[in-house]
């Protein structure tokens, strides 16, 4: 069932774009933000799935009211973004 609102247990998924084009993983919350690692690495995508946060200075703070909707394995953005 898909949903909209983010959580930690999001962390490690694919964000892709309105026509599912993959743009990012959700490296990590901090202060209850979730952050997008634009170019993750095969490393990158084991730490978070083990829940190994991965934040750096690349990463970006995903705004929650740019997320249309979550699934099991992925965020989708909104179109028109």
């Amino acid at each position: 069932m898909a949903r909209s609102n983010l959580t930690e247990r999001d962390e490690g998924k694919r964000v892709v774009n309105a026509e599912g084009e993959a743009v990012g993983m959700i490296s990590g919350f901090r202060g209850g933000d979730a952050f997008v690692d634009p170019d993750p690495g095969i490393t990158d995508k084991i730490m978070s799935r083990l829940g190994w946060e991965d934040i750096d200075e690349d990463d970006y703070k995903l705004d929650p009211s740019k997320v249309d909707t979550i699934t099991d394995d992925e965020v989708r953005l909104k179109p028109n973004l």
